[in-house]
């Protein structure tokens, strides 16, 4: 099993995660820490970038459908950049592919 590792960055429309190995019940409470620990404003958007992400389970679905709720209540929003093709069919499958904005990396996301 990969470690979960978290890297955050600032970009003009807000931040940047990079969110690299396996997102999964055993380490999902790390992502919703670091998610917490994010100041949004009105008008952001929070960029996840799944580029290095290898697994994701139903833990780290209900993670990112949290982090949405949670930048939709400062009027602000999410989207995924670089995700990879398991985990982008997975989006597809169960429909989140309609309610995030999916970019093909963090750099089209952050010149939106």
């Amino acid at each position: 099993m990969s470690k979960l590792k978290i890297t955050t960055r600032d970009a003009a429309t807000g931040p940047v995660m990079e969110i690299f190995g396996e997102l999964d019940y055993a380490n999902v409470a790390e992502l919703q820490s670091v998610l917490g620990g994010l100041s949004l404003r009105p008008g952001q958007c929070l960029v996840l970038d799944m580029s290095g992400l290898e697994f994701c389970d139903s833990s780290g679905i209900t993670a990112l459908i949290a982090a949405r709720g949670t930048a939709q209540a400062v009027q602000a929003d999410v989207a995924l950049a670089a995700v990879p093709p398991n985990i982008l069919r997975v989006l597809r499958i169960v429909g989140l592919d309609q309610i995030f904005t999916i970019h093909p990396d963090s750099e089209t996301a952050t010149s939106a």
